[in-house]
């Protein structure tokens, strides 16, 4: 939450959970509630796998941690509120999460913006802090969420409501200096169905009651356009009020396809209902982006949910202009209206100050622009030499908007993805959305069981595919240039297949001998681990830290630090199917050397193990010869020395790579 200078001035943790941490330790007497939402399959990635256990594992008793999984499916928890002792209260656009620190000068080049995963660009977001009466109401809003949560009520209310607007509470922040003082507050909500809830609208219909009163400035910044209902209401009040202009500021680059196909390309969609029959100067979709002496343009990231009607209402909340924020998601928003002269001006000021961000224009130019009548392309002429601009959006770019109606019923839906079951006495029930420990572990067994299942098939009932059938041919290659080729070869297609690797090296032995057979084994094993590894990094590589989270990746960092003795351990030790030790050694973030070493140095003992038994284990069972038992048993033998002798050499390697 801090960097910099300001970073290392604080006695106290910038990031937030070590501060939750440090303020419950220091004061038993604080309770603190953390309820967050559990997963979504429309932001399956970006949600880590052990939320609950890492904040329980971090923070004393008295940080009480509940997971919200009862969104219904598709939906997500999108209120962002905070409230400090009932006395003050956050709401607005901002996430409590990783890539949400800036400044509001939002430089190109800010060597602060960076994160574990890597350093991103200039973001803008919108967060109020409240006091007095409406502290209240949102307090009893978050305590009703956790009630259904948890199941328990937290600790009752404390606040006192009645308190003059202008007595400051002992817990406002110091920095913050308020715009808007004794101003009339409203509290908007969606709230989709659940099982014991009734569905609410009051954002949706908030925001077409506050545009159908419209007569002069509509401005908006928002993530997202995509509700293409909001885009009729504004060119139908456009249509009725021949004075009303409508500013709508928001980010200029998708962040992937999902954004691309669904959002871009729906936002294309808004665009021409908005602007249909009304004369072009009246209507402006820009982005904020500043270019620098070399001719790089850099575009600032629009995370805020802002709204003002003329000098009239100002919204600062957490709803975006989509779908799923008028209907599906949880969201909260805060309405202020202005009813004396002096709060309409605060409004204007708070509108300014914005487009004075993003447009790069003096103040007293921009009051210009703004006049009643004045054409908003003006704006985009302001832009100044090292300071942001805007430019009217072109998102024909980026989308031809043929994936949409693929897309949108997934990323920016309505409905839940999976509609309300009826019940027996009548009522309905909603399937939520299913926890990311079951997505991913289910996800996982599945594709196990799948592979698992077509390895046993293809050994039924293809003809070449089983013992008797690879020791053939491996038979047929001995004493040629093919024989080394031909092992490797049936290496990677058992690996692929999921072929059981014992099997396949006890055929290799047997034919090739005590000598031949582990050293050609050994060849086949690392071509088919690497090929595998290398599927593994294409699909994803480093993803399983970042899928699952800070507690999966301290796991994956010790698995990546131990390098070639991890890697060795579990090759010596198999916890898992060999293919799939490979393809999660690749999701991993472990290096490529150090996996193939410790894979050769955990399975060498194994492969001259099988070299001295020369032929299968069957046949010690079927023909207990002194010769055979003789074989294994130094083979057994061997096997430990070379387990010994591998980690010692392994210990000696690192301590001089350390030293």
């Amino acid at each position: 939450m801090l960097r910099g200078d300001e970073e290392q001035a604080s006695d106290l943790p910038s990031v937030v959970s070590d501060l939750l941490a440090k303020c419950a330790q220091d004061n038993p007497d604080l309770q603190v509630y953390l309820l967050r939402w559990d997963s979504s399959l429309a932001f399956l990635g970006m949600r880590e796998l052990w939320a609950k256990e890492v904040w329980d594992e971090k923070t004393p008793d008295n940080v009480h941690v509940q997971l919200d999984a009862t969104i219904p499916m598709g939906g997500s928890q999108h209120q962002k509120i905070v409230i400090i002792d009932d006395e003050v209260a956050f709401s607005g656009g901002m996430d409590i999460a990783v890539h949400r620190w800036d400044t509001r000068d939002h430089n190109p080049d800010e060597g602060e913006r960076i994160e574990e995963d890597g350093t991103y660009g200039p973001l803008h977001d919108v967060q109020c802090v409240v006091a007095g009466p409406i502290v209240q109401d949102l307090a009893e809003l978050v305590r009703w969420r956790w009630k259904r949560l948890a199941g328990r009520e937290a600790i009752p209310f404390r606040g006192n409501a009645d308190d003059a607007a202008n007595d400051m509470p002992a817990s406002w922040p110091p920095s913050v200096r308020p715009l808007f003082r004794d101003i009339p507050c409203a509290i908007a909500r969606t709230i989709p169905f659940m099982d014991d809830v009734e569905p609410q609208q009051e954002v949706r219909r908030m925001l077409l009651d506050l545009i159908d009163q419209a007569e002069d400035l509509i401005y908006i910044e928002n993530q997202f356009a995509s509700r293409e209902e909001i885009a009729e209401r504004l060119n139908e009040r456009l249509k009725q009020c021949s004075r009303l202009r409508v500013l709508l500021v928001s980010s200029y680059e998708p962040e992937g396809a999902v954004e691309r196909e669904a959002y871009w390309a729906s936002r294309v969609a808004f665009k021409k209902i908005l602007e249909a029959g009304i004369e072009p100067e009246r209507i402006l979709m820009a982005s904020s982006s500043i270019e620098d002496d070399q001719g790089k343009v850099t575009s600032k990231r629009i995370h805020s949910k802002v709204m003002s009607i003329d000098d009239r209402y100002l919204v600062i909340g957490s709803s975006n202009l989509s779908n799923r924020s008028m209907t599906l998601d949880t969201e909260c928003d805060l309405v202020f209206e202005a009813r004396s002269p002096a709060q309409r001006e605060q409004v204007v000021q708070a509108r300014n100050d914005l487009v004075l961000e993003h447009s790069g224009c003096e103040a007293a130019q921009l009051s210009s622009y703004l006049e009643p009548g004045k054409p908003l392309r003006n704006l985009e002429h302001c832009r100044q030499p090292g300071r942001y601009g805007l430019s009217e959006v072109e998102d024909e770019q980026f989308t031809d908007q043929s994936l949409r109606s693929f897309m949108l019923p997934f990323s920016d839906p309505e409905e839940p993805l999976v509609p309300p079951l009826p019940l027996f006495n009548g009522k309905r029930t909603q399937i939520s959305n299913p926890s990311k420990k079951m997505l991913i572990f289910g996800g996982v067994a599945l594709v196990i069981l799948l592979l698992a299942g077509l390895g046993y098939y293809a050994s039924q009932h293809v003809s070449w595919l089983n013992a008797e059938a690879v020791q053939g041919f491996l038979e047929d290659t001995r004493g040629t240039y093919w024989a080394l080729p031909a092992v490797c070869g049936i290496y990677i297609l058992a690996g692929i297949l999921f072929f059981p690797v014992t099997v396949l090296s006890v055929a290799v032995a047997a034919v090739f001998g005590p000598l031949w057979g582990p050293i050609y084994g050994m060849a086949g094993a690392l071509c088919s681990a690497a090929l595998l590894f290398g599927a593994g990094q294409a699909m994803g590589g480093d993803s399983l830290s970042r899928i699952g989270g800070s507690k999966v990746k301290r796991v994956d960092r010790k698995f990546r630090d131990s390098g070639i003795i991890g890697v060795a351990a579990i090759r010596v030790i198999p916890i898992a199917p060999f293919s799939l030790v490979n393809l999660v050694a690749g999701f991993s973030s472990i290096r490529f050397y150090q996996f193939i070493m410790g894979t050769f140095l955990g399975m060498a003992p194994l492969m001259v193990a099988k070299g001295f038994v020369g032929d299968s284990l069957a046949q010690i069972v079927i023909s207990p010869s002194a010769q055979n038992i003789g074989y294994l048993t130094g083979g057994i033998v061997f096997w430990i020395i070379l387990i010994f002798a591998s980690q010692k050499l392994v210990n000696l390697y690192q301590q001089r790579k350390t030293s």
